[in-house]
């Protein structure tokens, strides 16, 4: 289920809000929002499609999780998925 967006490394460009095939995001003046994470099928198609790694989708998805973002970030978490399928 997508988690959370890095506000430091995300720059608007809303490809996330392009890919996601269930409209989890709504887009903003600023960033996208998570405004329907409970619509989230963890397809992994934001977090693939991020240019910037801004987006970590967990594992599970039933339900939220609590996330700590500097301690994904610490952990070379971010950004994981898209170098696991070699996008990155």
């Amino acid at each position: 289920m997508i988690e959370v967006i890095d506000k430091e490394r995300c720059t608007g460009c809303n490809i996330c809000v392009h890919a996601c095939p269930t409209n989890v995001f709504d887009t903003t003046a600023d960033i996208p929002v998570i405004a329907r994470q409970g619509d989230c099928q963890t397809c992994y198609m934001c977090e693939a499609w991020c240019p910037e790694d801004a987006l970590y989708v967990a594992p599970n998805a039933d339900k939220a999780v609590s996330v700590d973002l500097a301690a994904l970030k610490a952990g070379d978490v971010i950004g994981s998925y898209r170098r696991a399928i070699g996008w990155s």
